[in-house]
């Protein structure tokens, strides 16, 4: 990572990991696709330590569920200090992708072939992600009216001050 790459605070950007990020995922669902794809979300993106200037960053990236048209990748980002050789886990994020055909319409994508227990897992992982995140888009769309027990929690937050 360059110097040019850095935050106010002299750290690896977190935009500049996040673009990265988002070709890498580019890149592995258009494998897997064999089309071009394009970003439909960016879930559960955990900056979990930051990265110094001069560290070596490698992005390991997997189809980790497919769709009709659309691919889960998951990506995680480590970074090495090339002189004392220590690894760190830095990031990982979850991208939905979807294939794309030369007009712009989504297109079918292939299956997996789960091959061992992890690709297994992640699958079921992010089966369990799309199911919340159809349960949140469904509750988020409902129109919520507010009631007096919603009242009580706004008017007990010490962060909430009510002015209506």
């Amino acid at each position: 990572m360059l110097p040019s790459h850095t935050n106010f605070s002299g750290k690896i950007h977190g935009g500049y990991i996040l673009s990265l990020m988002d070709q890498i995922a580019f890149a592995c669902a258009s494998k897997h696709s064999s089309n071009y794809c394009v970003t439909a979300s960016v879930d559960t993106v955990d900056f979990l330590r930051p990265i110094e200037v001069g560290e070596l960053v490698e992005m390991k990236a997997s189809v980790n569920f497919v769709g009709r048209t659309s691919m889960v990748v998951g990506i995680r980002v480590e970074s090495e200090d090339i002189h004392s050789g220590i690894i760190k886990h830095c990031n990982s994020s979850y991208f939905t992708m979807v294939a794309k055909d030369k007009n712009g319409d989504s297109v079918p994508v292939p299956g997996l072939i789960l091959q061992n227990e992890k690709q297994m897992r992640r699958f079921l992982k992010s089966l369990n992600r799309q199911e919340l995140k159809k349960k949140h888009r469904k509750e988020s769309s409902a129109k919520h009216e507010i009631n007096n027990e919603d009242l009580e929690i706004l008017k007990n937050s010490h962060k909430v001050q009510l002015k209506y």
